[in-house]
């Protein structure tokens, strides 16, 4: 039951992130993005899939860990992005 809960928990935080990115995608601006609660989110799923690791714990759970991680690193990248477009005047 523990994980399953874990799980639903990763599942939750991980359906905002397609909505985040679509929003950088759409915006074209870093305005409203902050770049230290982003790293530190993507710091948080490291840290998750790191004690997944080490623990041994390895189960279908990791897998939202790393998705999850893949998308915060999206929006990053769409952040350094949009505040290139913002330093350009576009």
């Amino acid at each position: 039951m523990p994980e399953a809960l874990e799980a639903a928990m990763v599942i939750c935080f991980g359906l905002s992130w397609p909505l985040s990115i679509l929003k950088s995608l759409r915006a074209r601006t870093a305005k409203g993005k902050s770049l230290f609660f982003l790293c530190a989110i993507g710091l948080g799923y490291a840290a998750g899939i790191v004690a997944k690791l080490l623990g041994g714990h390895l189960s279908y759970v990791f897998v939202f860990y790393v998705i999850n991680q893949i998308m915060v690193l999206v929006d990053i990248a769409l952040y350094f992005r949009n505040r290139r477009l913002d330093r350009a005047g576009t």
